[in-house]
């Protein structure tokens, strides 16, 4: 009996996962006779949910922010609030704001079916504790190497990077800058990886003067755009680790007198819903952060309730996006403030 899913009970009563879910958890949704075919199944295979022994499960996915502070994580959200309510469960929201994140109480109380940890370490002290509460664990776009036990679910950084850089080549530009995320991160090292294989693929010697580090924040983004054009030489095209990033750049690249893309082409990333309102509208490449979140959810679903699933660690591709802030670089002279 240890090795039958939701999925088998699914099957057996011809309904759907979710369907399966909503009984085992108590929900509405489901029609007398559908309930009762369902609990047939569950007592025949001696089913029972991981988490529903004993008090029960409450139905509830937890996830947790290390900060909820901009569109990146609202758009994770929609996709994770997609696939729970899909299931006939309930949504749990917290953001760290910088504080230490432990055996957390909350879990306790609460008895969470399982947890979405989004843009978090993974440390393993966090996930001892989780582990000691038979929580199951899924990381959503970890920001560093989470540990190997844990299934995580991200996108395709480093060719995203390479793709964005190999566009800004094939429109003529050769002195191309980059503006990166913080080295700690993985997608950081990975977007800036990506820009390098471009370069080198290109037959395009790299300049050390033309990378610059941020924290993906709209004035770190501005105080590098600005170092990077501030010489005589400066570059033609830059490439911004993130769409906040980039907007940086426009705004250093205003004060300047630079027009965008005549003088300066601009790329960036995550193809957050604003890149597209931009002044002019942002060239960028596209992270599916709608669709992170959703297999984020069905995939701690998943492990709540024991079943198996595809691969413990997916990543999901990346695609350009090309709008109007990207163009051949300029044969004219640019001005200077």
């Amino acid at each position: 009996m240890s090795r039958v899913t939701m999925e088998t009970v699914a099957r057996a009563a011809g309904v759907s996962v979710p369907t399966v879910s909503r009984v085992l958890n108590g929900r509405g949704g489901v029609s007398a006779a559908t309930r009762e075919r369902v609990e047939l199944q569950l007592r025949r295979y001696e089913y029972r949910a991981r988490n529903s022994v004993g008090s029960g499960s409450t139905g509830l996915i937890q996830v947790v922010f290390p900060e909820i502070d901009c569109t990146w994580e609202t758009e994770h959200l929609l996709g994770i609030e997609a696939a729970v309510h899909e299931a006939g469960l309930g949504l749990l929201v917290s953001a760290l704001n910088g504080r230490v994140f432990s055996t957390d109480q909350r879990l306790r109380a609460r008895r969470a079916d399982g947890v979405i940890l989004a843009a978090s370490t993974g440390s393993r002290p966090l996930i001892a504790a989780l582990g000691s509460l038979n929580v199951p664990v899924v990381a959503l776009d970890p920001a560093v190497a989470a540990v190997p036990e844990m299934p995580t679910i991200g996108a395709a950084n480093w060719s995203g990077a390479r793709g964005a850089t190999a566009h800004l080549i094939a429109l003529g530009h050769r002195r191309i800058a980059t503006i990166a995320g913080s080295s700690a991160l993985v997608c950081s090292r990975a977007r800036l990886d990506g820009y390098r294989a471009a370069l080198e693929e290109a037959g395009i010697a790299e300049d050390p003067a033309l990378i610059e580090k941020s924290d993906f924040e709209f004035r770190s983004g501005f105080l590098a755009a600005q170092r990077l054009l501030a010489p005589d030489d400066p570059p033609t095209a830059i490439f911004a680790a993130s769409d906040t990033i980039a907007l940086g750049v426009y705004h250093a690249a205003r004060l300047r007198g630079l027009s965008i893309p005549d003088q300066l082409s601009v790329i960036g990333f995550d193809d957050l819903p604003g890149a597209r309102w931009a002044s002019p509208p942002l060239t960028t490449v596209r992270q599916p952060l709608r669709d992170m979140g959703r297999l984020a959810a069905r995939t701690v679903l998943r492990l709540a309730g024991s079943e198996a699933i595809d691969s413990p660690h997916l990543e999901l591709s990346t695609s350009l996006v090309v709008r109007q802030s990207t163009a051949g670089p300029a044969s004219h002279g640019r001005p200077r403030s």
